[in-house]
């Protein structure tokens, strides 16, 4: 049997999908069944030794990018669609897979075409309140849709809605704090603020925190994730800012924070202050309260609908990037570690959002989808 995976190269697609082979592996080993194939094509492995590890196959294609803004790369672009439907097809023909599950962004979208040239039956998957292009166009055949906000049901076939919440890999959801404090060299008693800018790192997050370090540490250890290209200019600014601070231990920049790390600093965290990203579901998972800045409307409207969607749900605190100040988020912070009330209530409220079994209920309408076209074929 036979499952292609297919998704944009950011990790907001890529760890959903390998949470989703981890349960398929799982399953076929209860349910007993022959040993499954699992693939992944898109333009980039993203983490080969992830996809090693997990018993998946790369497969390289070719995909273009539709930018919504207009650029001369557009029409090059075409061209580079052209030829990943063209090599699309040879590589799905040739593995002619059982399913095809697509996660979405314009690396899915050659795939998803051979797919359905070839018949070959879809699920997708929508992490965001308002479905992109390609999820949008594919939903329209799809054999499931699974959302991981309500929000996106209404834009595509009821009928064919299902909604799981997002896959969170099983390590990453888990915090840990036993030892986290020593590892990270935090003193004890003193309340931790975690910062997440996503993979590549917010310049106006950086720079908010970093405007108001000196008083932050004053109060709070702050771990902040700066994102690979920002960690040399903040890591320098930081340690001039707190110079001749006695807490400037308190500071911790990290270009990047691996699985081990970033539980380790869920585990010891008393907010998270981060982006709209699929990050979102990582904290809910985590049970943390949170102050969610998503990227600015006219460049992301899903961050803005996403940021929004989860502070209705109860869970979060929502600063516009407009309205993002060093004193407005100071305060926010403040009123987040030390209002009780507060603090219950949203952690309450992300773990009702936290949809833990996401990866388990697609994983199980795969195979399932699956098993069918195995018997058709």
């Amino acid at each position: 049997m036979r499952i292609l995976f297919t998704g944009g190269g950011t990790g907001g697609h890529f760890y959903p999908i390998i949470s989703i082979a981890e349960e398929l592996n799982d399953l076929a080993k209860k349910k007993r069944l022959l040993k499954l194939e699992l693939f992944y094509v898109s333009p980039t492995p993203y983490n080969p030794g992830v996809l090693f590890e997990t018993g998946i196959i790369y497969k390289k294609n070719s995909a273009g990018k539709l930018r919504r803004y207009f650029s001369i790369l557009n029409f090059f672009d075409l061209f580079k669609t052209g030829w990943g439907i063209l090599t699309s097809l040879l590589i799905v023909y040739k593995l002619y897979p059982d399913v095809v599950f697509g996660k979405g962004g314009y690396a899915s979208f050659p795939v998803l075409v051979a797919a359905r040239i070839l018949r070959i039956p879809v699920v997708i998957h929508e992490s965001d309140t308002i479905p992109g292009k390609v999820n949008f166009w594919a939903g329209k055949f799809a054999k499931i849709v699974a959302v991981s906000y309500k929000e996106a049901a209404a834009y595509f076939p009821s009928q064919l809605v299902a909604y799981t919440g997002q896959p969170v890999r099983k390590d990453l959801a888990t915090p840990i704090t036993a030892g986290a404090r020593e590892f990270l060299k935090i003193e004890e008693n003193i309340p931790v603020v975690l910062v997440l800018g996503g993979s590549s790192g917010s310049q106006k997050i950086n720079d908010t925190v970093l405007e108001g370090l000196k008083n932050l540490v004053e109060k709070y250890a702050v771990i902040h994730q700066t994102g690979k290209n920002n960690i040399v200019e903040v890591k320098a600014t930081g340690e001039a800012l707190l110079l001749d601070s006695l807490h400037k231990d308190r500071y911790k920049s990290f270009d990047y924070l691996n699985v081990l790390a970033l539980r380790m600093a869920a585990g010891v965290s008393s907010v998270v202050v981060s982006r709209a990203g699929s990050t979102i579901f990582e904290i809910a998972a985590w049970g943390v309260p949170s102050i969610i800045i998503p990227i600015n409307e006219r460049v992301s409207h899903d961050q803005h609908s996403n940021a929004f969607a989860y502070a209705r749900a109860g869970a979060c605190e929502v600063i516009e990037e407009n309205n993002l100040t060093v004193n407005i988020l100071s305060a926010e912070i403040e009123r987040l570690v030390t209002n009780e009330v507060e603090r219950e209530k949203m952690i309450a409220a992300a773990k009702i959002f936290y949809k833990s079994n996401a990866a388990s209920l697609i994983a199980e309408e795969i195979l399932k989808i699956a098993l069918e076209h195995e018997i058709e074929k």
